[in-house]
């Protein structure tokens, strides 16, 4: 046997080593008296021969799959000894405590655990089984290039300079958007990729400056086909993965779906996490008049009432109710009104009855009357042992601190299942957003979107009405994948650019190559992107992109076991006809 001394135990008569590979783990006996062990070291790697036998009854070890055996070891060599580790491998428990940067910089240490070892390998089978899915559905897998041109939207593009030509570059891809698209006109169909993609944003702990994608896209097809092909491979490929490595997790069900203004309503964004309820309510048309000036002032102000139910959130003190109106001020709302659902007349001071025989107190609720309390309870759904939370804002900007507040009510109430995936569609997103530094209408998504073919009409006239054929995948409160049918109109894809204020020379000069393609009999067609890295982070339940790359970036892009970006000599910098100003 070959792998690795994952664990070595002297106990005097015997050494016992944990022998490992990329299978598991299995138990070496060594006798001292006849093999000296004292070269064997922690993650030195080991060529081992010896003999099965069955363990005693009282050693067996019921934790590992080989627990039952052992091998008598006859003869060993250390093809490859081992250094003093920088931290330990072996102990799961102590790695969590071991610096992130650390880990990076050791990855190929760090990967050698077996828990890092089944990330990787549940990735490729995820991997291996979306390429099963697509090729019997008759899809291309075709590759795309990686040097393309820059055309900026979006995020920043990564640059590469043209030695040859210096003062020209060439740009990393940001996705092989266009390249798809032109594979449609091409006549392939049914294209696919596992595509690296590179964008040069600020990281999160769900984003990389290069991730990988599966691209997809397909000719002559609706909305309606692509969502049934996606809903079709997430559900596939997930309920598999989970039978087969044997995961923590339900079995996933058919996709629910939303519309964008039904998302935005009900959960205050676009990417709702629905392992659990607690919409959002709308108290704006009972407190127009209230004698609660917040409430007045805010709703003649221009600003809608809106708020979350607290499930049990009447025992928390002011104090922690203080400490929630802190959380949604750190997301900019001015303020949080609040007020308990009582759960009787003697649940603490100042207990107001109502007529419904349910009981509020404190906060803001000696300050309404008893029918604005009625109608309150009646919109929120509100159940004995709540705590009502309010925030007052024009509607995106309550949006942005209602659904921040949502999870956290979620989080705190446990209510965010962790054995639960919960995926669904948001549809129908807005085509055009206004840009008010700019002073002009912006994509939602890219340019190539296509407008619903019944929203055209007002695409001049008053575009924030235009919908987009347009449709995200979002999973437990995260987007995993994004999609739409694009413009094959030549005259069509006109007037976008028209509307979003892209002139002729700049059209021709970014997106020329598409243009002329599209005068080619040009299908209809469509596609979407699921991330694979975002992927596995929901069927790991990770907090963090990196744990489930082999080698990713830190900090801000920095790669510590390469020790990249670093500097160039200056010979590269002569050949490339650049210099550090």
């Amino acid at each position: 046997m070959n792998g690795w001394a994952h664990k070595i135990r002297d106990l005097g008569g015997l050494t016992f080593v944990d022998l490992r590979d990329r299978s598991g783990i299995v138990q070496m006996v060594i006798d001292p008296a006849k093999l000296d062990p004292k070269e064997i070291r922690s993650e030195c790697c080991l060529a081992v021969r010896g003999k099965v036998a069955l363990r005693s009854e009282e050693t067996r070890n019921a934790k590992m799959s080989t627990g039952d055996i052992e091998i008598v070891v006859d003869a060993f060599d250390i093809l490859g000894p081992a250094k003093p580790l920088p931290f330990p491998v072996s102990d799961e428990d102590q790695m969590r405590s071991v610096n992130e940067e650390l880990r990076v910089k050791y990855r190929y240490l760090d990967l050698r655990r077996p828990s890092m070892h089944r990330k990787l390998a549940l990735r490729s089978a995820a991997v291996t089984k979306m390429r099963r899915y697509l090729d019997e559905r008759g899809f291309y897998e075709i590759e795309t290039p990686i040097f393309t041109k820059s055309t900026p939207e979006g995020a920043r593009d990564y640059l590469v300079p043209y030695r040859l030509e210096p003062g020209k570059f060439y740009a990393l891809p940001q996705s092989p958007q266009q390249y798809k698209q032109i594979l449609m006109v091409a006549g392939m169909e049914r294209y696919y990729q596992i595509a690296r993609c590179f964008r040069d944003e600020a990281q999160r702990a769900d984003r990389q400056p290069e991730f990988t994608q599966l691209d997809m896209e397909m000719s002559f097809v609706t909305q309606e086909d692509v969502l049934q092909l996606i809903e079709g491979l997430g559900v596939t490929v997930t309920n598999e993965l989970i039978a087969e490595f044997g995961m923590d997790l339900e079995p996933i069900e058919p996709f629910f779906r939303l519309t964008y203004d039904e998302s935005m309503a009900r959960y205050g964004c676009d990417k709702p996490d629905l392992r659990f309820g607690l919409e959002i309510f709308e108290i704006t048309d009972h407190v127009r008049e209230s004698g609660f000036g917040v409430f007045k002032n805010a709703v003649e102000a221009g600003s809608r009432i809106r708020g979350l139910r607290y499930p049990g959130g009447s025992i928390l003190s002011r104090k922690d109710v203080s400490g929630l109106e802190d959380f949604c001020k750190e997301y900019g709302a001015k303020g949080m009104a609040s007020f308990y659902v009582a759960k009787s007349a003697d649940d603490g001071e100042g207990v107001i009855s109502l007529p419904n025989g349910m009981f509020v107190r404190g906060g803001c609720s000696k300050f309404l009357s008893e029918s604005e309390l009625l109608s309150i309870l009646s919109e929120a759904k509100s159940e004995p042992g709540d705590l009502l939370c309010f925030i007052a804002d024009e509607y995106a900007a309550g949006n942005n601190v209602l659904y921040r507040l949502r999870n956290e009510i979620g989080s705190r109430c446990g209510l965010r299942d962790p054995r639960k995936l919960k995926f669904g569609f948001v549809l129908d997103f807005p085509l055009v957003e206004w840009n008010p530094e700019g002073g002009r209408w912006d994509s939602v998504h890219h340019p190539f979107t296509a407008p619903k073919a019944e929203d055209l009409q007002y695409l001049e006239t008053d575009p924030g009405k235009v919908r987009a054929d347009c449709y995200d995948v979002v999973c437990n409160g995260a987007e995993w994948a994004s999609g739409s049918i694009r413009i094959n109109r030549p005259d069509v894809q006109a007037r976008i650019f028209h509307l979003l204020g892209i002139d002729e020379a700049t059209q021709q000069a970014r997106f020329g190559h598409i243009l002329e393609a599209f005068q080619y009999g040009a299908p209809p067609h469509g596609g979407i992107a699921p991330g694979i890295d975002r992927y596995i982070m929901f069927l790991l339940g990770e907090d963090n992109i990196r744990e489930v790359m082999a080698f990713p970036k830190v900090g801000s892009g920095y790669d510590p076991f390469m020790d990249a970006p670093s500097p160039i000599d200056p010979m590269q910098w002569a050949e490339l006809g650049l210099r550090l100003s």
